[in-house]
């Protein structure tokens, strides 16, 4: 049992080593236009943004089934599609990690843990890493914000979902509803990127 315990500390410990950043380098992509994608979601069918007719903006949370920090943030997951989608902004998850290097990533992996946590939003295989690599996402959780200004799609946020992964009932900034929040009051974002940890992504060569 201790042997256990131990080693997922190890592992805890290793994903956050993996990847830490100080400040938020992809602050830099803030206002940079994306162009729509079509990727797997677990009930076999293929989600784009244009499916999505009516959507004045998305929320795009990179995740995975693996990380320790991933795994905290379902249940929020769940409440800012319920939130926020009925106002014109869903969510989609998209996981972008490599089957190759993590084995909890395969797509069945995926479905299981789309039924299990009961998502109520697409959760998307990036197979070929392409939507990730177009993002600049380094690592998992990885929220970020797009806007429909022009008939183009404008990232307004990049970075982490709230200031307290562990402990929801503790989280004082919540970073992507508040972005959110005030665009769809017709302000600009003044927070557009909150600080954020969690597990690197690796990509192919």
């Amino acid at each position: 049992m201790r042997l256990l315990q131990f080693t997922s500390l190890l592992l805890f410990v290793a994903c956050i080593c993996s990847f830490k950043e100080k400040g938020n380098p992809l602050k830099s992509i803030i206002g940079n236009t994306v162009t729509d994608f079509s990727l797997k979601n677990t009930d076999n069918g293929f989600v784009s943004l244009s499916h999505f007719k009516d959507a004045k903006g998305f929320i795009i949370v990179f995740t995975c089934n693996h990380c320790p920090f991933a795994k905290l943030y379902p249940k929020r997951l769940n409440e800012l599609n319920a939130k926020f989608k009925k106002q014109g902004v869903p969510l989609i998850a998209i996981n972008p990690m490599d089957t190759l290097v993590y084995e909890d990533e395969v797509f069945e992996i995926m479905h299981q843990k789309s039924r299990s946590e009961k998502f109520s939003f697409p959760y998307l295989s990036d197979a070929s890493q392409s939507v990730a690599k177009n993002f600049g996402i380094t690592h998992t959780p990885q929220a970020i914000i797009i806007w429909k200004e022009n008939n183009k799609w404008v990232i307004k946020y990049s970075g982490a979902i709230d200031d307290n992964g562990a402990h929801p009932e503790l989280v004082k900034v919540p970073y992507v509803a508040n972005a959110i929040n005030e665009l769809l009051s017709g302000k600009a974002v003044s927070n557009t990127g909150g600080y954020s940890i969690g597990c690197a992504v690796h990509y192919r060569e």
